[in-house]
């Protein structure tokens, strides 16, 4: 089975200009997410993907492998599916550029459902809510699944809302995805959903057609970088574990 990582970068960013090539202890950021990529060793090869010079020339800088997108995408996914069309896979692992973190046990997780004979053509990941801060943080989509881990809803809102009951534990989305060449085909001439808009949570656009979002929780202590805060903390910690 052949199994291609995909690392999506793009050098715009609203919160934090310039994030994929922000420094964290002497390397860009894009450097420690893509060598923690390529400790899996399920996947066959790994790629960055971006519209953006200067990060494929980080990239190269390194010697890792990059290709050059479309600079009209409007989501990572977009860019992943560009890339399926370049070249041929059982599955593509999305792998976003901005958790320098990333275990590669959690990224290797989304592979599971595939071993396990799932029935699935997308898969993500998603771990326990720990801090309360994060249960009504707009920049954190909460997922809701059903008894068998397909995903039903994604929401920046807290959701579902404690009426009934407080004893519940709230589930973020994690940036690690898996999809067939079917799934990212459909993504590719799909148009945005409804909902997706109004979220802006592109997996939606799967699940408002009925598609199948197949989740795997894990637990994984990877810090998504979208602020400058967010940078002065992943960088601090990660100063100590060197």
């Amino acid at each position: 089975m052949k199994v291609i990582g995909i690392i999506p970068a793009r050098y715009h960013s609203s919160r934090l200009p310039g994030k994929p090539l922000a420094v964290i202890n002497g390397k860009p950021m894009i450097y420690w997410v893509y060598e923690q990529a390529k400790r899996v060793k399920e996947l066959t090869d790994v790629y960055v993907a971006t519209d953006d010079q200067r990060i494929s020339d980080a990239v190269c800088g390194f010697g890792g492998n990059t290709i050059i997108t479309s600079d009209k995408h409007k989501t990572g996914t977009d860019r992943v599916a560009e890339v399926a069309t370049m070249i041929s896979a059982d599955w593509y692992v999305n792998i976003q550029g901005d958790e320098p973190m990333i275990e590669p046990e959690t990224i290797k997780a989304v592979l599971t459902p595939i071993n396990e004979g799932v029935d699935a053509e997308v898969i993500n990941l998603m771990s326990k809510i720990s801090d309360p801060v994060d249960a009504i943080n707009p920049t954190v989509p909460k997922v809701i699944t059903n008894a068998a881990g397909r995903g039903i809803f994604l929401t920046r809102s807290l959701a579902p809302f404690p009426k009934g009951t407080s004893e519940y534990s709230f589930y973020k989305q994690l940036g690690v995805y898996a999809f067939t060449p079917k799934a990212l085909e459909f993504f590719l001439n799909a148009e945005q959903g409804k909902v997706e808009v109004v979220e802006e949570i592109e997996i939606l656009r799967f699940i408002e057609n009925g598609i199948n979002v197949q989740y795997v929780e894990v637990d994984t202590k990877s810090i998504a970088v979208d602020t400058p805060k967010d940078l002065m903390k992943v960088t601090r910690l990660m100063g100590k574990m060197m």
